[in-house]
């Protein structure tokens, strides 16, 4: 037998062996990460149940990458319950509404709980009707079941100055509305039932999610806003409380324990931290060269 073919022979038996012990390694580097982390971080979220968090902030509007989260979760079984933290104006009517429907869709195989902040109004109303249990701050500005179409029409000002803006439509209402002539009736009407249709879509929401009657819905849903306290009276909001108030009532009602771990939805740390772990290990054991070489629903001040 030749000296090069020993060596052949020697290298592939060097690397079987660095191969197998890598992988050993490796085993024993999960194992270990798992057991000092089995009860913080995002060790103990993958070992065991917890619970989702999904906070909704600022501006609501579509987003295809939180809805399929929500979708993800309706079939995880390790989170036992959605928290809703709701601190929004309010945003899109499709914003809501796509936002509304994933929600539902979690409501169907766990609890889901709302717990508004400062403000959750309009559409941000809207997100928190999925929820068995709405919990809201006595300060919370909440409600505004309305939607709003607003423009603005200059015609006059262009007048002054010299100024005259031509449209050509495939149809009469078309430009309507324009900022640069006045709405006409037609138009004014055509929109109008636009927004009547859509406040109604948001009526129907609210007399499904909180069991009352259209009609009674109606009284209330003329874009007023009302304060934790008085959406309890009118029954918009079930209970003043926080998140420690919804953990306690998911571990009452529920038992989902208080003890489990908060997940939020949509978090890419524990993503990332197991994606960065299994890659590492990955080029470890696999790496020749590592193996030997080395409209809007919204509401605001100013709008009213």
């Amino acid at each position: 037998m030749s000296l090069e073919t020993d060596l052949l022979i020697d290298r592939r038996r060097l690397k079987r062996g660095l191969a197998l012990w890598r992988i050993v390694a490796v085993i024993a580097v999960l194992g270990a990460v798992a057991l000092t982390l089995r009860d913080t971080g995002p060790a103990r979220t993958l070992l065991g149940g917890h619970v989702a968090r999904l906070s909704v902030t600022g501006l609501i509007t579509e987003n295809r990458e939180r809805d399929q989260a929500l979708r993800d979760l309706a079939q995880d079984d390790r989170a036992r319950a959605l928290i809703v933290a709701i601190d929004s104006p309010g945003g899109t009517v499709s914003g809501g509404e796509a936002l509304y429907r994933a929600l539902s869709e979690v409501a169907k195989t766990k609890p889901v709980v709302a717990v508004m902040g400062g403000t959750a109004a309009s559409a941000g109303y809207m997100v928190a009707l999925p929820a068995e249990r709405i919990f809201a701050r006595e300060a919370t500005v909440t409600g505004s079941i309305g939607v709003i179409m607003q423009t603005t029409e200059f015609s006059g000002l262009l007048e002054r100055l010299g100024i005259r803006a031509e449209a050509i439509t495939g149809g009469r209402l078309k430009d309507q509305p324009s900022p640069f002539r006045p709405l006409t009736e037609e138009g004014r009407a055509a929109l109008a039932a636009v927004v009547q249709d859509l406040h109604g879509q948001f009526i129907r929401m609210v007399s499904t999610g909180r069991n009352m009657p259209e009609p009674e819905v109606r009284v209330l849903a003329d874009g007023r806003v009302l304060t934790g306290r008085q959406a309890i009276a009118a029954r918009l909001v079930d209970a003043i409380g926080g998140e420690a108030e919804a953990r306690a009532w998911l571990a009452a009602e529920k038992g989902v324990p208080a003890s489990l771990p908060v997940r939020d939805v949509g978090d890419p740390g524990e993503r990332q931290w197991l994606s960065r772990l299994l890659r590492d290990a990955r080029k470890a054991v696999s790496d020749e060269r590592l193996s030997l070489d080395g409209l809007f629903a919204l509401w605001h001040p100013s709008l009213h």
